[in-house]
């Protein structure tokens, strides 16, 4: 295989797997470093000189690819993240919640776009964080707008839909100005902070924000991390059908997260959401290229807890869901 390919896959399958993402990086800078240089002449540089940018073992993946073959490392990792697809996953044409570098993802919005059209979507939203959320380098106004100029500038093999990740304030307001709200296109509510408030002041909260007008999809429902790197974390507390019930009143899809550590919600509160007649979003919640395809998880998921695929909105074609998007 290519060694560019082989280097682009292997960072893919770190990044999918929430490795750090200083290895997913180097092996995407090595094949950024390489790219452009034709098989004879990249060897005979690799034999005899360092490439900036290529460590020992990118040098190594390379070799191998040159003499035909699967780099051990890349075998390796296909060995060990062999995903099996689910039935529902095949019906999925794209994602309403992903990060890119203008807030706390890896990637700029090119490379998003393009990993989400090599798997095959027909749409991929943009949703980077607001300014509340800091620590994620949260898009004020004037940088949310600067953002919606690129995306409008871009020639992209897919649609892109323009949004955001706002944040649900103490007070059940979204964390930007109603002007930026009504320019997007998919617009994802979620709690950040204060997870441990009441279970009548959470309730409140988003019960308040969900009948705003302006949300589209309430974004990993309680907060809950079961494993991972940032340790865990408990569900935050709310009376799920109250909060259920009123989604169901606005049309606001519960969002089903991909994301192993948050597997949020819980099955139970998903069989709450059937019963109140809600709709879903499978999501990525993805923060660089390769977690796009977390998606499996989210579609094995909902298939184990026997969501029907009309009720999920990430199942449409790109007009219905429009349309459903676009509604007053």
């Amino acid at each position: 295989m290519e060694p560019v390919d082989a280097l682009t896959e292997i960072a893919t399958l770190l990044e999918r797997e929430r490795a750090s993402k200083y290895r997913s990086k180097a092996f995407r800078s090595a094949a950024a470093a390489i790219d452009g240089l034709s098989g004879a002449e990249l060897g005979d540089r690799l034999r005899t000189a360092h490439i900036p940018g290529v460590g020992d073992t990118s040098r190594t993946v390379i070799l191998q690819s040159l003499e035909g073959r699967v780099p051990d490392y890349l075998a390796e990792l296909r060995a060990r993240y062999a995903v099996t697809e689910s039935t529902l996953r095949t019906q999925l044409r794209g994602d309403l919640h992903a990060h890119t570098d203008w807030s706390d993802g890896t990637a700029g919005i090119e490379a998003m776009i393009d990993a989400a059209a090599s798997l095959g979507h027909e749409y991929q939203a943009i949703t980077d964080h607001s300014p509340r959320l800091r620590v994620a380098r949260g898009l004020t106004a004037e940088r949310l707008a600067a953002q919606l100029d690129v995306i409008e500038r871009m020639q992209t093999p897919i649609r892109v839909l323009r949004g955001i990740e706002v944040d649900i304030l103490e007070d059940g307001t979204l964390d930007q100005t109603d002007e930026m709200l009504a320019r997007l296109d998919v617009v994802v509510g979620s709690v950040h902070s204060k997870l441990r408030s009441s279970r009548e002041e959470m309730t409140r909260r988003m019960v308040r924000a969900i009948g705003s007008g302006r949300m589209h999809v309430l974004g990993h429902v309680t907060g809950r991390l079961v494993t991972g790197e940032r340790g865990t974390r408990p569900p935050s507390e709310l009376d799920a059908r109250a909060v259920f019930a009123a989604c169901a009143q606005h049309g606001v899809a519960v969002e089903i997260n991909s994301r192993p550590e948050r597997a949020d919600p819980p099955d139970d509160l998903i069989a709450v959401a059937l019963e109140e007649g809600c709709l879903f979003a499978i999501d990525s919640d993805a923060h660089a290229p390769g977690q796009l395809s977390l998606l499996d998880h989210g579609a094995a998921r909902a298939e184990a807890c026997a969501v029907p695929a009309q009720r999920i909105v990430t199942t449409w074609p790109l007009a219905r869901l429009e349309a459903w998007l676009a509604r007053d």
